[in-house]
């Protein structure tokens, strides 16, 4: 999955009017990487809205993983609840907000698994002890106790020693393809600066300012 780096001429958006920008993924990387100065942890959290079998909406924090013109991936358990929610209706919205900088952009789309050889690769560069809380946790099943967890990481630590830590079967990722991505950008008296991009029948992004 390319990151920030690989959007051409996002640098020159950070300073700039970026109600101007043509296209969304290089004023999306230009603020992601100002914020990545600014924010006092995790400038790639993000709300993931998803909804249940009855329609109910439900959101949680994730991290931003990768992003490309194809979409936003994060990774997760496939059986935890956005993990079942997103198998039974794979569609979704995003939020970034960076209070530092006074900003939100807010994405919307279709959902799709990443590839297997891409939740590998990720699944790699994780720290040992997140690898084996992958194995050790039934995300958003009920947990009897702390010392149950625990004991559950100290088992999966045993079994795989030093060695290399498989990725679980059961964990992977998902890539959220935006139809829409709207940029927000606080002003005093709160006369914001909004703009949505949408995507066309032809792929092509189309742009409207947006009343705040």
């Amino acid at each position: 999955m390319n990151g920030p780096s690989t959007i051409k001429d996002s640098s020159e958006l950070i300073s700039g009017d970026f109600t101007e920008s043509p296209e969304p993924f290089a004023l999306f990387a230009a603020w992601l990487a100002e914020a990545t100065k600014s924010e006092p942890n995790d400038p790639n959290a993000m709300a993931l809205a998803t909804v249940d079998a009855d329609g109910l909406p439900d959101v949680r924090m994730v991290l931003l993983k990768g992003f490309d013109t194809d979409g936003f991936v994060f990774y997760s358990h496939i059986a935890s609840a956005k993990g079942r929610e997103l198998t039974a209706n794979p569609k979704a919205a995003l939020l970034f907000h960076w209070k530092s900088l006074r900003r939100q952009v807010r994405v919307r789309g279709a959902v799709t698994p990443v590839s297997e050889a891409e939740a590998d690769d990720y699944f790699a560069t994780r720290p040992k002890q997140s690898q084996l809380g992958a194995w050790a946790s039934k995300q958003s099943q009920p947990l009897e106790s702390r010392m149950a967890f625990e004991k559950a990481i100290a088992l999966t630590a045993a079994r795989y020693g030093l060695g290399h830590v498989p990725r679980p079967p059961g964990w992977s990722g998902w890539r959220i393809a935006p139809q829409a991505i709207e940029f927000w950008h606080d002003r005093p008296f709160r006369l914001h600066d909004r703009i949505l991009f949408e995507r066309g029948a032809d792929a092509a992004w189309g742009k409207t300012r947006l009343y705040p």
